[in-house]
């Protein structure tokens, strides 16, 4: 399978076997852990990116502008569910996310899927569509953001502790990733830090959108981002 390294600075192409299609490897060029992702969606994701810029709809109808971020913004990659899309788009409304910036193969408004489970939502928060995730994230921690990733592994801490130490500050970007594959491994090495949500029962993760909500909500209520 033919890759790509989605590190602006570098991406190099090159060839890993295809069961590690999904996996995570560093770019032989760089050294940059990234997850590989087949050629082909890279360059349908690009080509999306260069379409919307030829009609004028890479942006919705509030600006958004990673080197001006807003104090509690938020960042989806590659979500695949239109309907968690508008899900998200409806709790970072209730919870005072500022700007959404949607990566890879997140769907964007105008879609009815999306439209069904936003209620309105997509027309009242800023938003921005973006190749990858790290055409965001540098232009974000040059601007002082911390991003603090939602994801659950080695690394990661439960995000009521990180919350109780004070370790969380704004402005903040709160970073969920695929419903299944979850946050990149370059996304994740972008990242100040990685909190997970508790599992009680026997499964390891919540639906992208719930998970998305119950954050925002945690965070907004914890870190103090002004008026």
């Amino acid at each position: 399978m033919r890759t790509q390294c989605p590190k602006p600075a570098c991406k190099h192409v090159f060839d890993v076997p295809e069961d590690r299609a999904g996996k995570n490897g560093p770019c032989p060029q760089c050294g940059q852990v990234i997850t590989f992702r087949s050629l082909e969606i890279i360059r349908a994701v690009e080509r999306e990116r260069e379409r919307r810029e030829a009609q004028g709809t890479r942006h919705g109808a509030l600006a958004v502008d990673p080197t001006k971020p807003a104090p509690f913004c938020a960042l989806l990659e590659d979500i695949r569910s239109l309907w968690n899309v508008g899900s998200i788009f409806r709790s970072a409304d209730g919870a005072g996310v500022g700007q959404l910036y949607l990566c890879g193969i997140t769907g964007c408004p105008p879609r009815k899927e999306i439209a069904k489970t936003s209620l309105g939502a997509e027309d009242h928060l800023a938003w921005g569509y973006y190749a990858g995730a790290l055409d965001v994230l540098p232009a974000l921690k040059a601007a002082g953001v911390q991003i603090v990733a939602l994801e659950k592994n080695e690394r990661s801490e439960p995000l009521e502790a990180a919350l109780a130490r004070g370790a969380l500050r704004a402005p903040l970007c709160m970073l969920v990733g695929n419903e299944v594959a979850g946050v990149s491994a370059e996304a994740l090495a972008a990242s100040d830090l990685v909190c997970h949500l508790p599992m009680r029962g026997i499964k390891h993760s919540l639906n992208v959108a719930v998970a998305f909500g119950i954050g925002a909500y945690r965070i907004a209520e914890r870190v103090p981002f002004g008026a």
